[in-house]
């Protein structure tokens, strides 16, 4: 029995939701291989070869997986496929859109978001908006798995030295071409690697009041900004920063919410942080009822006070 980890990556280093997979990979038992396809990623998959817990890194190099895009990784994966009995993705933008094609062409079931191993064949994973958890049986030859990352503590990168072994990729397939990416640079941490994160919600008004009232704040922490479905809908927020249900899944040391009242879809994106502060004037809000420390005030003056004491 061994299992494939599907590397997340960007040519030179190994994204954190990998350290994540590669834990669930662990307790799913045997031997674990981590796949590293990429252009000009040998820097990716030595750092791949020393995640403790790594027995195999098979490293693929090609113009065609450069950019990850899913038609192209999906046909490199099946190849490998009938030698493992799991093939883990991490439950991010990219494993949710390969993971699916790798399963429908194995003619298995996908067991999306797992929380927990139980034992190689059973898996836990949370339905109706984290409020309840059930348990997965797969009797599959190959099980195909997407691995909710706040799940499971990250494996250490450094430790490990597991052998890297190079195979020719697959051809492109030419079903998709990559075209051009805008992405948006900032200092602050990425919200889901993010270890403090400062959220706010509807009751900021506006997105000029979200900048003022909580952009100090989270510069003090060296914090991530987030935001609730309802601010980002309003406009407060750009779509990046939702945490939620249909939003990120998040789970840092500290989680401040000011301003959110709780919505179920909002609590299953964050409920797992280690310690959450709520701030809302409302004391019937249902951020208060996960919230390890609650501060029944008005966010316009509570967030300036706590902003000056830091």
């Amino acid at each position: 029995m061994t299992t494939l980890v599907i590397a997340e990556h960007d040519n030179n280093s190994v994204k954190p939701a990998t350290l994540n997979t590669v834990t669930a990979a662990v307790q799913c038992g045997g031997d674990v291989h981590v796949l590293v396809a990429g252009l000009s990623a040998t820097a990716a998959a030595q750092a791949a070869a020393a995640i403790a817990g790594v027995a195999k890194v098979i490293h693929v190099d090609g113009e065609q997986f450069a950019h990850g895009l899913a038609e192209n990784m999906a046909a490199q994966i099946l190849v490998l496929a009938p030698n493992y009995s799991h093939i883990l993705f991490a439950a991010t933008a990219s494993g949710k859109n390969i993971a699916p094609r790798v399963a429908a062409s194995l003619d298995v079931g996908q067991i999306s978001d797992i929380t927990k191993v139980d034992t190689p064949d059973t898996f836990e994973r949370p339905i109706y908006a984290g409020n309840a958890i059930a348990t997965v049986q797969s009797l599959d030859a190959v099980k195909v798995i997407t691995v909710r990352t706040t799940g499971f503590d990250p494996a250490s990168a450094s430790g490990g030295s597991a052998s890297v072994e190079t195979v020719s990729g697959e051809a492109d397939n030419g079903k998709s071409s990559f075209v051009g990416s805008e992405i948006a640079k900032s200092d602050r941490p990425e919200l889901t690697a993010a270890k403090i994160i400062v959220s706010g919600g509807r009751a900021l008004a506006s997105s000029e009041q979200f900048n003022d009232v909580l952009v100090p704040l989270a510069d003090k922490l060296g914090a991530a900004l987030g935001a609730s479905r309802a601010a980002v809908d309003a406009g407060y927020a750009p779509n990046d920063w939702q945490v939620g249900q249909t939003g990120k899944i998040v789970a840092p040391q500290l989680y401040i919410a000011a301003g959110i009242s709780g919505a179920i879809q909002h609590l299953a994106g964050m409920k797992d942080s280690k310690v959450i502060v709520a701030i809302n004037k409302d004391p019937e809000a249902p951020i208060f009822s996960v919230a390890d420390y609650g501060l029944q005030a008005d966010l316009f003056v509570a967030v300036p006070e706590l902003v000056a004491a830091l």
